[in-house]
């Protein structure tokens, strides 16, 4: 895994204003919950094959399978209790595979 840019992080740093370990943890929290709905919408992109608000290619008649919205999830972390939204997909198929269905945990946070 690549590190951040450090003049991407440096920008970001400058534009949050910190004045404590508090509001950098806050913005820790806010950063891994960001991290984690990007993961789970490429993942939700890979299942169906294409990403979001393209029309299938599939002939009529056969079986489509879209987005149908999001399932909040509270997912406990070191840096505290993460709220999120899981992508659902109509057939019910999509599993994310960075959070389980069933996991409220994330592993090694």
């Amino acid at each position: 895994m690549q590190p951040v840019p450090q003049d991407l992080l440096k920008e970001y740093v400058q534009s949050q204003h910190f004045t404590s370990t508090t509001e950098i943890m806050e913005a820790m929290k806010e950063m891994f919950r960001d991290v984690i709905q990007t993961v789970m919408e490429v993942e939700m992109d890979e299942e169906l094959g294409r990403e979001r608000c393209e029309r299938s290619d599939a002939p009529e008649g056969t079986s489509r399978n879209y987005r149908n919205g999001y399932t909040k999830k509270t997912v406990k972390t070191q840096l505290g209790e993460v709220d999120i939204k899981v992508p659902r997909d109509r057939n019910g198929s999509f599993e994310p595979k960075i959070i389980g269905k069933y996991d409220r945990n994330a592993d090694g946070m």
